[in-house]
């Protein structure tokens, strides 16, 4: 009884005390009649909650809601009230797609997100439910399949890469305008009610891109969470799906806070999209003052280096690689004469003479460019390999003179030659001379452009083209073949 009435009487007061008292409820007293002068009203002991800040993920959700979702709602109820019930339940469908978006911003990812979003997901589910059983007139019907085919792209919030979910958003407009296209072309010629149709067609195919490029920029490589929030266990349904009623502003960038922070770079960005940092220079290793060479305590910072000079003699990826030394020579081992990387900058006046000087002798020339090989004498055989732009002239030919995996090269017979054969070779003109006319044949595989010129009777230059094409036709069980058409 004692202690509780101790306990209900005022605590006595220190005499020590007495004094400070009576100066600060004298200061107290003052600032009272201050504010009643200035009509100040003192704040209410109730806690000062600050407005939230909203997530840019969230603030660029709501913006294409009412950039996009909006006029496609009022395309809806234009064409009645049918439509605009179903036009409803859409915007059921984007709001709840907002509330997961918005547990992204506030919950770690889940182990797996398909299980884990399934019981926040049954609000959208349901509203999808409606349009699928909607009852409404059969002339909405190809409007109605476009919607459920377009509905299709919801589903970004549970999948991962690949694809990517822009993508993935991005491919449903080819099914969904399927039906869309029958909708333009049924009421293309109707000028009283095809323009609400178009609209409403071309609204929705404006939603869908809108919301694949929010994506790209939010939501790259699946659902964005966020790594530093609470265990998405501690979610509850529903939470987070309210739609915000109009798009709020992005917070100033204040306080160290990161929703500022990335408002702030977003207001930064060019027309063309480029980033914040665009046009910034490099910073070298030398200027970085976090490492620790800045931290050794009375040492000097490193003094800027130079960049290493590049290698000249790295040769860049698909570049033409450097022939090898020139050679023009006779080997007494198999009589053949070896003519190989000339140009027309190691041969005077841009011409490599060959002197044959027994019948028995072969020429081979190999790995040839901008040049022309002469060949005085008779020789055995010619053999043109792996050369480019060149022209080999030559008299006499016993065997064959054969091309080889070249390119827009000439080979000019001034004498007789029985034989040419030309195999994977691009652009060739083969010239005759008039000795050579009646003996000389042709081998061809595997090449194109191959063109023979000769001179007539009266000395001027006739010019066709070798055969490529030919046709084949199965006559008394063998294969007959013609040359094609376009030759005649």
């Amino acid at each position: 009884i004692a202690l509780g009435h101790a306990l209900n009487q005022p605590f006595p007061m220190s005499e020590q005390l007495k004094p400070l008292g009576s100066v600060l409820d004298g200061v107290l007293e003052r600032l009272s009649i201050i504010e009643a002068k200035l009509g100040i009203t003192a704040p209410s002991s109730a806690a000062i909650v600050e407005d939230k800040e909203i997530h840019p993920r969230l603030v660029a959700y709501d913006e294409h809601i009412q950039r996009t979702l909006v006029p496609f709602t009022d395309s809806c109820a234009a064409l009645g009230a049918e439509m605009e019930s179903v036009g409803k339940n859409i915007v059921d469908v984007w709001n709840s797609v907002r509330g997961i978006v918005e547990l992204g911003t506030n919950y770690k990812k889940p182990a797996d997100v398909p299980t884990g979003l399934q019981p926040h997901l049954k609000p959208c589910q349901d509203a999808m439910a409606k349009i699928r059983s909607a009852r409404i007139d059969r002339k909405f019907d190809w409007h109605l399949k476009a919607i459920m085919e377009m509905l299709a792209c919801v589903s970004w919030v549970i999948m991962s890469p690949p694809p990517s979910p822009a993508n993935f958003v991005k491919d449903t407009v080819g099914a969904s305008d399927f039906w869309a296209n029958k909708v333009r072309k049924e009421y293309k010629n109707n000028e009283k009610e095809g323009p609400a149709h178009v609209k409403f067609c071309d609204t929705m195919k404006a939603m869908v891109l809108d919301l694949s490029k929010y994506l790209k920029e939010y939501h790259l490589s699946g659902l964005a969470w966020n790594p530093h929030g609470k265990d998405f266990s501690d979610a509850k349904i529903g939470e987070g799906s309210k739609p915000a009623a109009a798009a709020p502003k992005a917070a100033p960038a204040s306080g160290g806070s990161n929703a500022g922070i990335f408002a702030e770079l977003k207001k930064k960005q060019t027309g063309d999209e480029s980033s914040a940092a665009t046009g910034l220079k490099k910073v070298s290793r030398d200027q970085q003052t976090w490492r620790k060479e800045y931290k050794n305590p009375g040492g000097d910072a490193p003094k800027p280096t130079s960049a290493p000079a590049p290698n000249p003699a790295v040769a860049k990826f698909g570049s033409k690689k450097p022939l090898g030394p020139p050679k023009c020579e006779y080997q007494d081992r198999g009589c053949k004469w070896n003519v190989e990387n000339q140009t027309k900058d190691t041969c005077e006046g841009g011409v490599c003479k060959v002197e044959v000087t027994d019948v028995k002798q072969q020429v081979y020339i190999y790995k040839c460019e901008n040049v022309t090989i002469q060949i005085f004498g008779k020789c055995k055989s010619v053999v043109v390999d792996s050369c480019a732009k060149c022209g080999v002239v030559f008299d006499n030919v016993i065997s064959a003179c054969e091309v080889v995996n070249c390119k827009r090269v000439q080979v000019q017979a001034t004498g007789a030659c029985p034989s040419f054969s030309i195999d994977k070779t691009d652009g060739i003109v083969v010239h005759l001379s008039s000795e050579a006319i009646s003996e000389s044949s042709f081998v061809t595989s595997k090449s194109s452009e191959m063109n023979v010129s000769w001179p007539d009777d009266a000395g001027e230059i006739k010019e066709a083209p070798i055969p490529e094409q030919f046709m084949h036709k199965m006559v008394n069980g063998s294969v007959t073949s013609q040359v094609s058409d376009l030759y005649h």
